[in-house]
């Protein structure tokens, strides 16, 4: 049995190393080329015509004019006569023409009769939702109305996080060219291995059947797993239109109202304490929507979730609008925005610093030691003690209205890598290509895998050939939920680890030893502790004569073999200054320390939390979907008011990576998702902090914040 582990940490010469990206020049350059930047001989170009309404049943269709019009070369129903649809942006018919503007004209000439029909749109209010709320059923642990009547002190508050939808700077979307049993397919998707399939089930196509490449992709965040409705109807277009390609891609409003979003929460909580700050009890009723299956209940209390006395209960609202999809750390947000509020404001009750009242109950989380560590140094970086000051009492610019205030949250996730297969193969010219069928979203895992595959080979990065992006490499998991590095990196080490032992025992007859007595070392096959008995490597793979190696390997996640694993803590703090006149709120710090096993890069481990963080900024000052109740309109449906963060609005971010010889021994464990999850809860913190009073819902807003002064609601 080969041996399958990692280096130790003293010994790797290209793991751990802070390593720039490899398609860093291709990105900046422009030469990247990504799916939707392709454009195959005789591609069509194919629009969706959606409904205006929220909630209406169609009574009729007419698509003749459209059908006739020169260079339309297909025109196709989604949604017949006599059904409803639920939700502005629902798909009703699609045109394939030989240009996107008279794709477009074709639309306008397709004629639908609508009966508007009575919609809902907003879920902030519960009392409001009648029978579109469906409960899920009171939870009780222990015995909540007694912890509350024995408290020292108690607080209540309501708290909300709104809807915010995927905004991905390449929209969702594809090329499909339909070759009668056989399709190729350039999609923007997370899931080059499994895409295949999924389109393959409604065409009516076999998965071996279908070609999928993609090289690079412009966003996905957990949007992007489905061939989804445009993808089949791309495939249909390009079957009517005489197998020619036809490319369709959303329009930024199209892809705002259905490409996915993330559920909003609102919450009534409850929380009792001991004057120590010891936390007795905890009751929430909370409730969310995504569209029209509600949403789920997040995971209350977050990560302080052996609170002895805890009551939920949670409804699931439907909305006339598009339907939510899986968003980084899907539900984690929400969860730690709620619960870190709750405890802050306990400790503001209790004239606490939440620093101590998070400590003194870390002993209900999972990870006590680990996080005790982490709000340390967190506190450390951030200068916490001789900045810290109770709830709305300091100013850090005299007595001006401008007022600082910093924040405290947390997080956890899985981060477990994925099923993944990798072929590395060995030329007797000394050129190494390796395989694997997974996709980059812009996270690295090109430069990660050729890391790997470098360290076990013995070689510079540049003496790798990698090939992902492309069905016919094998297969890989999608990328989802933090598992894509801890799936790729235990493929790539066991296929190079295979491959090099191949050449070992090519080599060992020349050097006169045994393969189990050699190493790669600087393009070199050496024997271990004696350089002076070695070939260089391009000399070693001409022993292989005609001859070339080619070997698998495999990570399966029921048998991880100690090369990856899951479950990682992080604490975020925030760092922000007020304007109490005019509302504003502007970013001065942000500081993550984040629990990691085994960094292949840690340098893109960095900018996976810098990503995070920036991700979240967004979400705490500016994201919010916005929808008119009168007509059930989504009325912010564009990058004008659809409002994202700027460089500007960032403020400095500080990110500590929890690398220890302890974590290291956990093998590889996903990054993506943690480091997103308590940003919003962060700054929420900081902001109650600077100004004395809670700002209830996020995004902290100027308004939002106004009102707060004022004691009112906005």
């Amino acid at each position: 049995m080969p041996d399958y582990s990692w280096p130790p940490m003293d010994q790797r010469r290209v793991i751990g190393k802070p390593t720039k990206r490899r398609d860093g020049l291709e990105k900046s350059t422009g030469r990247a080329k990504y799916s939707s930047d392709q454009k195959p001989p005789g591609t069509l170009y194919g629009a969706m015509l959606t409904s205006p309404y929220a909630h209406a049943r169609i009574t009729s269709i007419d698509t003749s004019e459209a059908e006739h019009m020169p260079g339309v070369t297909a025109v196709h129903l989604m949604t017949a006569a006599g059904k409803e649809v639920q939700w502005e942006g629902a798909e009703i018919a699609t045109v394939a023409a030989v240009s996107e503007e008279l794709a477009n004209d074709a639309l306008r000439k397709i004629k639908v009769q609508y009966e508007v029909l009575p919609h809902l749109v907003h879920e902030n209010d519960l009392a409001k939702a009648g029978n579109r709320a469906k409960p899920a059923g009171e939870v009780v642990t222990g015995d909540p109305d007694k912890a509350f009547q024995e408290a020292d002190a108690t607080i209540e508050g309501t708290y909300g996080i709104p809807v915010i939808t995927h905004c991905c700077l390449e929209p969702h979307g594809n090329i499909v060219q339909f070759n009668g049993d056989h399709i190729d397919l350039w999609p923007s998707t997370q899931n080059v291995s499994g895409i295949g399939g999924d389109l393959g089930k409604s065409l009516e196509v076999a998965a071996a059947n279908i070609h999928v490449q993609m090289q690079y992709i412009g966003g996905g965040f957990g949007s992007k797993f489905a061939a989804d409705s445009w993808g089949v109807e791309a495939g249909l277009l390009s079957k009517a239109s005489g197998g020619k390609p036809v490319k369709m891609y959303l329009d930024r409003a199209t892809e705002l109202k259905i490409a996915g979003n993330r559920p909003s929460v609102f919450a009534d909580i409850k929380v009792a304490a001991k004057k120590d700050g010891t936390i007795t009890a905890w009751q929430s009723t909370s409730w969310a929507t995504g569209g029209m299956a509600g949403g789920g209940m997040p995971p209350l209390p977050y990560v302080f979730k052996n609170i002895p006395n805890i009551r939920t209960n949670h409804s699931a609202v439907a909305v006339n609008a598009g339907a939510a999809r899986a968003w980084r750390a899907p539900n984690h947000p929400q969860a730690s925005f709620l619960t870190c509020s709750a405890l802050e404001d306990l400790a503001a009750k209790l004239r606490m610093d939440p620093l101590e009242l998070f400590s003194k109950n870390l002993g209900y989380t999972e990870r006590e030691a680990t996080y005790k560590t982490q709000l340390q140094k967190a506190a450390e970086i951030m200068e916490w003690q001789k900045r810290w000051h109770p709830r709305g009492e300091g100013a850090s610019f005299g007595h001006g209205p401008v007022k600082q205030g910093l924040g405290v949250a947390i997080n956890t996730w899985g981060g477990g890598g994925h099923a993944s297969k990798c072929r590395t193969t060995i030329n007797p010219d000394g050129s190494v290509v390796v395989e694997i069928g997974t996709q980059d979203l812009g996270t690295g895992t090109r430069t990660a895998i050729t890391m790997v595959a470098a360290e076990t080979l013995g070689l510079p990065l540049g003496a790798i050939t990698l090939r992902i992006g492309d069905s016919d490499y094998p297969p890989d998991g999608a990328s989802g939920g933090s598992t894509t590095i801890g799936g790729v990196s235990p493929s790539t080490l066991k296929s190079t680890t295979n491959a090099r032992n191949k050449l070992f025992e090519v080599v060992a007859p020349v050097l006169g030893t045994s393969p189990d007595q050699l190493a790669a070392i600087d393009g070199r096959i050496q024997v271990k502790d004696n350089s002076s008995k070695s070939l260089p490597w391009q000399d070693a793979c001409r022993k292989l004569g005609s001859n070339k190696i080619s070997e698998m390997g495999e990570n399966n996640p029921r048998n991880p073999g100690g090369l990856m694993s899951q479950g990682v803590g992080g604490i975020q703090m925030a760092d922000v200054s007020v304007d109490i006149e005019t509302g504003i709120v502007k970013m001065n710090k942000f500081v993550a320390v984040q629990d990691c096993g085994l960094i292949i890069n840690p340098k893109l481990a960095e900018s996976q939390i810098h990503g995070a963080a920036i991700m979240g900024i967004c979400a705490a000052l500016f994201e919010e979907r916005v929808m008119d109740e009168q007509s059930g309109k989504y009325l912010n449906a564009d990058m004008e008011f659809y409002k994202l963060a700027g460089i500007a609005d960032i403020g400095e971010i500080v990110v500590y990576l929890d690398i220890t010889p302890e974590n290291d021994k956990r093998g590889v464990i996903g990054l993506g998702e943690p480091p997103a999850i308590g940003v919003v809860a962060a700054i929420g913190n900081a902001v109650a902090n600077a100004i004395g009073v809670r700002v209830p819902q996020v995004p902290l807003t100027a308004d939002r914040v106004l009102a707060a002064l004022e004691g009112r609601n906005a």
